[in-house]
């Protein structure tokens, strides 16, 4: 029974069993940028490599986290529709290399498709002829390179929470932040008006294809898009968004400076980096245009009227899940310097790939998350006796 004290002051009775003077103990979410770090990494070591054994067991390492860690949350089932499109770019270049052909010079025919005669300016382009196991390799190892990367870009959105996530995004990025936000959220109310409006279009008996029923759908899906957006615009100005602090000018001029001039030495350092030319200087321009980017944006925060209520800790286990991505973009960046063959098999001549081992570990690295952040358990209710 409660007691007297906690009945006056309206506390939720304890239930029986739990010891007194002990509050159920939650755990803390993990913070939604270390999310993204850990799913951007992934990415970055599925971009040093073709083969298909490492990029398949990329996937799976990603797919693995999703399952142990992702929330019951709406936001968090994208997961599969990042699938789908990963599967839609895989066949897409497929086919590509299908009809457009490849100058790589296969030897293993499957089909002779027939040839379309171009004119003289479009050497290179090739649509039809002969399509070979070569061709078809090569288009597979390069489209499943690029859905890896979707796959992983697929798991930040899935376990990184966007309100969470825009509460940690700086001051001078609020306001893009807030757009992107809020287009996210307005875009399965438009998917669902649409259902809504096709589905009594044919109660009715009237078309719901064609450029008829598009345009008889399109126009209240657009009309109603409108009136939530001027209606969320006004809501949103009536509660403060949008307002700015007084800068002084000299303090603008540096912060657009210091944006502008860190994001071209990020390009140069990226070009330097890229090319064999610049591998001198790439590292130390790209790191100073870092440095006096993300000095913009401090500067630029000071714009913003806002506090952040309660931020999200950037604790002990954030760090880990950040750096077991960190981990094995490195490893794998490693690992095609010094083993290029193992992680880019060749088409000519044809040659089975092969798991390296070190680099599968390496990969393996990427499972961290799913035993130091699970996903929140809810205890099952207990039926009234």
């Amino acid at each position: 029974m409660p007691s007297r004290a906690e009945t006056r002051r309206g506390a939720r009775p304890r239930p029986a069993g739990a010891p007194a003077g002990r509050r159920p103990h939650h755990r803390t979410p993990l913070h939604p940028g270390a999310w993204w770090l850990w799913a951007l990494a992934l990415g970055t070591a599925a971009t040093r490599t073709t083969n298909p054994l490492l990029l398949a067991l990329l996937i799976a390492t990603s797919a693995y986290v999703v399952a142990a860690c992702r929330p019951d949350a709406p936001w968090a089932r994208s997961y599969t529709a990042f699938v789908k499109l990963a599967l839609a770019v895989l066949v897409i270049r497929l086919v590509f290399a299908v009809g457009l052909g490849s100058p790589l010079p296969g030897t293993h025919v499957i089909v002779t498709l027939p040839e379309v005669p171009l004119p003289d300016w479009a050497q290179g382009i090739r649509l039809g002829g002969r399509v070979t196991v070569e061709t078809l390799l090569y288009a597979l190892y390069d489209g499943l390179r690029l859905a890896a990367l979707l796959i992983c870009v697929g798991a930040a959105n899935s376990l990184a929470n966007p309100t969470r996530l825009l509460k940690s995004l700086p001051g001078a990025l609020y306001e893009m932040g807030v757009a992107v936000v809020v287009a996210l959220t307005y875009a399965p109310h438009l998917i669902a008006d649409v259902q809504r409006l096709r589905a009594a279009r044919r109660l009715r008996g009237r078309p719901d294809t064609g450029i008829r029923g598009l345009l008889h759908v399109g126009l209240p899906v657009l009309e109603g898009a409108l009136e939530r957006s001027v209606a969320l615009a006004a809501a949103m100005d009536a509660r403060g968004y949008g307002r700015t602090a007084d800068v002084p000018p000299r303090v603008r001029r540096t912060t657009g400076a210091l944006t502008l001039g860190g994001l071209l030495g990020v390009c140069a350092g990226t070009y330097g980096l890229l090319t064999a030319e610049g591998g001198t200087y790439g590292l130390p321009v790209l790191l100073a245009g870092l440095a006096a980017a993300l000095a913009g944006l401090r500067l630029g925060g000071r714009r913003s009227l806002r506090t952040r209520y309660r931020p999200d800790p950037w604790d002990a286990r954030a760090w880990l899940v950040a750096g077991s991505g960190a981990a094995v973009a490195a490893l794998l960046t490693l690992a095609a310097d010094r083993d290029p063959e193992a992680l880019h098999p060749g088409v000519i001549p044809l040659v089975a790939p092969t798991l390296p081992l070190w680099p599968a570990a390496a990969v393996l690295l990427g499972l961290l998350p799913a035993f130091i952040s699970p996903a929140p358990r809810h205890p099952a209710r207990k039926e009234p006796s």
